[in-house]
């Protein structure tokens, strides 16, 4: 029987963009011992780093995500980290399931901007403030 210290543990992180979510999951992945997902992924080039959404792929970058997190739990790493914006709750439904069909923990961190700096991905003020509208948190 496994104990609560030894079961493996998801950890999403989610916020609106540039809120430091991946600078977060960095530091939580122990500067790469552990693997780190994202949706942005899918939209960066692997050589130049160059981030280029494309609205019509977004479907795309969800299941790539999902299938590498499936990936990493088959391997039975211990930690994963996922990285979102997860401003609704059935985009992290998904990953509770897979959780729950490995047997990780699952724990959902809230990432503030609270360093006041602007996402690197453009997105308008007045966009962020209807992610956020939209952005509903599970205290109990």
């Amino acid at each position: 029987m496994q104990t609560d210290r030894l079961q493996p543990s998801l950890i999403l992180l989610r916020g609106l963009p540039g809120s430091g979510k991946s600078t977060l999951a960095h530091v939580l992945s122990e500067n790469g011992k552990y693997p780190v997902l994202s949706i942005d992924s899918y939209f960066t080039h692997p050589l130049t780093g160059e981030y280029n959404f494309e609205f019509g792929k977004n479907h795309l970058a969800y299941t790539q995500c999902e299938v590498r997190t499936r990936e990493k739990m088959e391997q039975g790493c211990s930690k994963i980290l996922v990285d979102n914006t997860f401003t609704m709750e059935w985009e992290m439904e998904p990953y509770f399931k897979l959780g729950a069909q490995y047997n990780y923990r699952i724990f959902v961190i809230t990432v503030e901007n609270r360093h006041g700096k602007n996402n690197i991905h453009s997105i308008s003020k007045e966009q962020l403030e209807k992610m956020a509208a939209k952005y509903k948190v599970k205290l109990i």
